[in-house]
Formats: C-alpha cells, sequence, structure tokens
C-alpha cells in the first residue's frame, strides 16, 4: 500500500493507495506526527512520498523516512513518467509536476491543460508526446480578497460565499464580481487560445476545481485528487 501526501500552502491532503485506486483519503489543516501515526497504523504503508510546497518540520521528516520501509520527498530528479522541458526545472512546484504527471496517467498521448485552483492559479501544459512545456502563476481567489481589503483603506474582506452578479450593486458584491468573474474570464481566454490549435484534454484540479468548473463556457474536467494521482504514479514509477 502506498502512503502520499501533498502539503499545499493551507492544508495537506493525504491519500492511500492499493495500486492505482484510492481506498482512503482525507485533508488536515495542520499535518501532526500524532495524526499520521495513527493512519500509519491503521493502513500499514509500506512505502511513501511526500510532496509540500513549504518547510516541512524534521519530526514529520523523521517519522516518514524512517517508518516506511521505502519513502520519497517529491523533486524532480527522481524518475519521472514525462519529460520536464523547463529552463530551470529545480524551481518548478513538485506539485505542479505531480498533477501533470497524473493527467498524462489519465489521458495519455494527448494535448492537456492542467489548471489548478488554491491559494494560487497556476496553468499548466503538456503535450501528447509526454513534455511538460511549463506554465503560469497567478493569485488563486483568497489571495485576491485578502489583498483587496489589506492593501485598501476601506475595502472589507469577502469571499465567495454570496450573490454573484454580473455587476456588482454593492461593494461587497463588486469585490466578489470582480475576483470570481475575472478568475472565469481569465481561465476561459487561455482555454479558448489553446483549443484553438490543438484538441486539448483540460483539467480542474485544487480546493476550488469543483467550484468554477460550473462557471467555465470550455469543457473541464474536474478532479480534487489530481496530484495525490500523481504522485502515486511517481511513486509506483521508482519501483519499475
Amino acid at each position: 500500500m502506498n502512503l502520499v501526501i501533498d502539503q499545499g500552502n493551507s492544508s495537506a491532503k493525504i491519500a492511500l493507495f492499493e495500486q492505482d485506486t484510492i481506498v482512503h483519503s482525507l485533508k488536515a489543516e495542520v499535518l501532526s506526527i500524532e495524526f499520521l501515526q495513527a493512519i500509519m497504523g491503521e493502513y500499514q504503508p509500506q512505502n511513501g512520498m511526500l510532496c509540500s510546497v513549504k518547510s516541512v518540520d524534521a519530526a514529520i521528516q523523521s517519522l516518514l523516512t524512517h517508518q516506511l520501509p521505502v519513502f520519497y520527498n517529491m523533486n524532480h530528479q527522481l524518475a519521472l513518467p514525462l519529460v520536464i522541458d523547463y529552463r530551470m526545472p529545480q524551481t518548478l512546484g513538485v506539485d505542479r509536476i505531480a498533477a501533470a504527471v497524473g493527467a498524462v496517467a489519465q489521458k495519455p498521448n494527448q494535448d492537456l491543460l492542467i489548471i489548478d485552483i488554491g491559494t494560487a492559479i497556476t496553468i499548466d501544459w503538456v503535450t501528447a508526446s509526454g513534455s511538460y512545456k511549463g506554465g503560469n502563476i497567478s493569485p488563486g481567489p483568497d489571495l485576491r480578497f485578502k489583498a483587496l481589503h489589506a492593501f485598501t483603506g476601506k475595502l472589507p474582506l469577502v469571499d465567495t460565499s454570496g450573490e454573484l452578479p454580473v455587476l456588482g450593486y454593492d461593494t461587497t458584491t463588486a469585490i466578489r464580481s470582480g475576483v470570481i468573474n475575472g478568475i472565469v474570464r481569465e481561465l476561459d481566454s487561455y482555454l479558448d487560445e489553446y483549443n484553438k490549435n490543438a484538441q486539448v484534454f483540460s483539467f480542474l484540479t485544487g480546493g476550488y476545481a469543483f467550484y468554477f468548473e460550473s462557471k467555465l463556457k470550455n469543457a473541464t474536467f474536474a478532479d480534487e485528487n489530481l496530484v495525490l494521482k500523481g504522485l502515486n504514479e511517481i511513486l509506483n514509477y521508482q519501483q519499475i
């Protein structure tokens, strides 16, 4: 059994796999020793991989390293089932690599656009030949809401909950509409551009994947576990 952990900026997602099937998944706002010990004690995984976009507590790193017979920290130097065609691969987010691998595993031999909507929005391109070509990064919904509140004198802190008119009728709806509809138009513009030149399959992932899926005019497939699936693929690939 494989244990894979996707430590994001605001929370951690954990999954246990038997081959390619998720047998259990959960989310933790804080990744703790006690939490991991309980999971490992119940499921007895033999292999593990940690993917983190921030520093990991040394005690957690030690626990995973010493209690799992096979353990890897996700990095660009591992054997990967795709080619990283990126000028500085050491600066490429490991979660973005994992999402790309997860997408290729589900849709091989196809041009892919992978949109991850979380703390940040990342947009990544993988060719049908399995080559990762790069992508873009912009602020996610929460960062946009917080920036408007933090860097102005009077604008309130707003979130995604509530009415979403095309044009706001008060300050709260103006902010919500500006942020959410702005993201929708941003993403649809990428999808329009890539769909001009190729038959692209587009994935949505991240904490806001399902929220935005119905708002986009272009067809996308939402998979909130895309990074976890990619990590499992990469973990299995080390043993080939």
